[in-house]
């Protein structure tokens, strides 16, 4: 499915989208030494977040969408140089108004985050 939304993302802040399907997205993101936070190598949670909302944006993929309101738990520290891959799956859709599932798993396949984000498709664009 072409991506329809979202065209101009960093793929090296937010994530490369690898599928984007009707009602299920996947996005890639590699976590980098500049998303530390500390000597350890902590990734700032909101690449984390950043990764989980544009995997949400690309399953409801329509130009006008925009994020609401999201209710999310961060499960597991991550740390630069880890691979994150984001899964996203409409939980419910009401017209307009969309409820996203979103998970971001690291490269052992533990879930490191998980978030229900409510998706909005406005008439027009948010700025205009």
């Amino acid at each position: 499915m072409e991506q329809r939304t979202h065209r101009l993302t960093s793929e090296r802040l937010v994530g490369k989208p690898m599928k984007i399907e009707d009602g299920y997205a996947e996005v890639v993101l590699e976590t980098t030494e500049e998303m530390a936070v500390d000597e350890y190598g902590l990734v700032h949670g909101g690449f984390t977040f950043g990764l989980a909302d544009y995997a949400a944006m690309l399953v409801v993929n329509e130009p006008t969408v925009v994020l609401g309101k999201a209710e999310v738990k961060f499960l597991k520290p991550v740390k630069a140089g880890e691979r994150l891959l984001a899964k996203a799956k409409v939980e419910e859709d009401l017209g307009r108004k969309k409820l996203v599932k979103a998970e971001v798993f690291n490269g052992k396949n533990e879930k490191v985050f998980e978030g229900a984000f409510h998706c909005y498709v406005l008439e027009k664009h948010v700025l205009e």
